[in-house]
């Protein structure tokens, strides 16, 4: 299974532990709810569809209305189908978000994880977050070094491109050590309320 192929995967059960859909509808959440899918298109999210299916993790449910007018040229007019996370899905998807491994923290893969944040527990949504802030910094040392190599090469836009990059990976990472402090400060603050819990 592809790395882009995986993310998918992972959004549709993400969406559909939150409710049944049918696929148009799915689709529009996947555009709206999570940017990075907006040039996916039912050619792929359909074989994404069939596949959690015949492994168990989804049910396919025929209702009576067609299609969404704006899907039926697409997708054919035929029943509608709605789709519905099985026990085994929710458990699939619920193992899915205890993952901590690089992938979690790369580009494509971080939006998708941080979307569904929400469902994550505490600890994890840490390890995700250390990690990709540990990676942006390694990413922003390696443009520092090799801006300073090529420094005297750049045109002045080219130049200021390189900075335009660099500082969009320095507010990402700004970004993440505030999340991880109020991480912390959270997770601080309910041992100390169960610690007087427990004086009290």
């Amino acid at each position: 299974m592809s790395r882009r192929s995986g993310v998918l995967e992972f959004a549709v059960l993400g969406l559909l532990r939150e409710s049944p859909m049918h696929g148009y509808e799915l689709r529009k959440r996947l555009n709206t709810s999570l940017g990075v899918f907006r040039a996916f298109s039912y050619g792929s999210l359909y074989p994404c569809l069939k596949t959690l299916v015949s492994q168990g993790w989804l049910t396919e449910e025929t209702g009576g209305a067609s299609e969404d007018a704006l899907a039926a040229p697409l997708a054919g007019r035929r029943a509608k189908i709605v789709y519905r996370l099985t026990a085994e899905g929710k458990e699939h998807f619920e193992e899915l978000l205890a993952q901590t491994g690089p992938d979690a923290w790369e580009d494509e893969h971080f939006g998708v994880r941080f979307a569904f944040f929400g469902q994550t527990s505490r600890d994890v949504r840490m390890r995700v977050l250390e990690g990709r802030r540990s990676r942006l910094e390694e990413r922003l040392e390696k443009m520092r070094v090799s801006l300073a190599r090529t420094r005297e090469r750049l045109d002045d836009y080219t130049l200021e491109l390189q900075r335009h990059g660099m500082e969009s990976v320095e507010r990402e990472v700004r970004w993440l050590n505030e999340l991880i402090e109020s991480e912390r400060a959270g997770r601080d603050q309910r041992r100390s309320g169960s610690d007087d819990d427990t004086t009290n």
